[in-house]
């Protein structure tokens, strides 16, 4: 099915094929993408197996020499076209992303706009300083520089398909390297297509960016390719252990941004009109479907009652089904097995004592906005990453036990806290063992300017955005010089 008006997208360029130096059809075939909300086809893509990855390497790491040689200023110039052309296309691309993830429009507007950011925030970064002069013990000249490692994978995952494939794709391609990137075989035109044709458009040299969606099979041979010298990978603490260890076995740099059990905690003083709103809005924005999402409401006992009867309520007023309609607020999970697990741990939860005051219930992959009252440790619903539209309410009776609520997560990503006193909202979040920390405000927050990624099961501390991208995917390089060769005792 054609979902676009106007024909940036080019489907008849993509349709089937993967992206090498050229769009081409795969060794292993092609995949259909169908929209969750209908599970209508809307498009086909080529799948990539190892043999397609290899293939992409090996021609990503021979382009890779002359892109960072180019001036900087010209990779910037051509990041910055990229970006005008995703927004200048918004209105095509939207209905895409809408169809292929589930996405409400609202939601996947910010794709566009983000995405945008994150890759303006890359052409700043290619014409930032990238070296710095070193003293010396003798009469040499000393000075470290930030070179490219050459060639970076980048594994994105099917929730925030676009902006989570870019901002590791524009940072590598600002800094030098050459990239390729397998996005989730679910959403490989949000996550790759997409970012493919902006990139050609935007002046892109062939063979530098090669985007082959896949499974489990590329993404292995992704890990283990001798071309590919750095991975950055988003998803699951599962599949990161994986990809951390196959990394490490052959000596590849690693980045990991993995999942979260981010807890909202609401002080008594916490206006409870406002505290609902940052929970629900953490809790159920695209169904839960979020590294971010707020996955315990930690509320205290004095304001708990009237605190989950506000959130009851708003999720009483958040109708799920086909975001194309424009006429719900949350759209499908991404698969009935999720459902399922989604689905399991609720019943867990009620099954040990917690209380179902809403939702709790689904008709096929559209899930009912749901609130758990009365959740403790020992419930699923306490301890694991939900990834579906469950808010989770837990009662605590002073700031040292929100804390140590709070930091019994294996995960460490994001934490909110709310309160009219800034001084004792901070207090408290410093004490909490995550990567990022909002006080007054939920915890679904991200852009392309602050070090994002967590501890713990949330990552390997590393991070992705702002002054961390140098980091990430650069290494130094130390260059002595002296004026001419000189003889040693030997």
């Amino acid at each position: 099915m054609n979902v676009q008006g106007s024909n940036f997208i080019a489907v008849e360029r993509w349709s089937g094929k993967a992206l090498f130096s050229e769009w081409e059809v795969t060794q292993a075939g092609a995949v259909e993408v169908r929209d969750p909300a209908t599970n209508e086809v809307i498009a086909s893509v080529g799948l990539g197996g190892a043999a397609d990855i290899a293939r992409a390497a090996a021609e990503a790491r021979q382009a890779q020499r002359a892109w960072a040689k180019m001036l900087p200023t010209a990779r910037a110039a051509i990041l910055s076209k990229a970006a005008d052309l995703l927004e200048q296309n918004g209105a095509e691309l939207i209905p895409w992303i809408i169809r292929e993830s589930g996405s409400i429009q609202p939601k996947a507007g910010i794709e566009i706009e983000h995405g945008a950011l994150f890759i303006r925030h890359a052409a700043n970064l290619a014409i930032q300083p990238m070296g710095l002069m070193l003293s010396g013990f003798d009469d040499r000249t000393n000075y470290a520089k930030r070179v490219p490692h050459g060639v970076v994978g980048v594994i994105s995952p099917f929730n925030f398909p676009l902006v989570l494939s870019v901002r590791a794709i524009a940072a590598a391609l600002a800094v030098g390297n050459a990239v390729v990137h397998k996005p989730d075989p679910r959403t490989p035109i949000s996550g790759g297509i997409i970012l493919a044709r902006i990139f050609e458009e935007a002046g892109l040299p062939k063979g530098v960016l090669q985007i082959v969606p896949g499974g489990a099979e590329a993404g292995e041979a992704l890990c283990s390719d001798p071309n590919i010298a750095m991975v950055s990978f988003t998803g699951s603490a599962r599949g990161g252990s994986k990809v951390g260890e196959l990394c490490g076995k052959h000596l590849k740099r690693v980045q990991l941004e993995l999942g979260g059990k981010n807890a909202l905690v609401v002080l008594d003083d916490a206006d409870l009109d406002v505290a609902a709103s940052n929970a629900a809005w953490g809790a159920f924005l695209h169904q839960g479907q979020i590294c971010m999402a707020t996955g315990l409401v930690l509320a205290h006992e004095n304001i708990v009652d009237g605190l989950t009867e506000r959130l009851v309520a708003k999720a009483a007023h958040l109708p799920a089904g086909d975001p194309s309609t424009g006429q719900v607020a949350l759209g499908p999970i991404i698969s009935d097995n999720q459902v399922e697990t989604i689905q399991a741990i609720v019943d867990d939860a009620v099954a040990k004592g917690a209380k179902l005051l809403a939702g709790g219930t689904h008709d096929g992959r559209f899930y009912a906005a749901t609130v758990l009252s009365d959740v403790k440790p020992g419930m699923r619903a306490f301890e694991e990453e939900i990834f579906g539209p469950v808010a989770c309410i837990v009662s605590f009776s002073s700031d040292a036990e929100a804390i140590e609520l709070a930091n019994m997560s294996e995960y460490g990503l994001a934490a909110g806290v709310l309160s009219q006193s800034v001084g004792r909202a901070m207090a408290l979040g410093e004490e909490l063992h995550v990567g990022q920390l909002h006080i007054n405000d939920q915890t679904v927050n991200g852009g392309p300017f602050a070090p994002f990624g967590g501890r713990g099961k949330s990552g390997n501390g590393t991070r992705i955005g702002g002054p961390a991208d140098l980091e990430e995917f650069t290494q130094w390089m130390w260059i002595s010089v002296k004026d001419e060769a000189t003889a040693y005792p030997f």
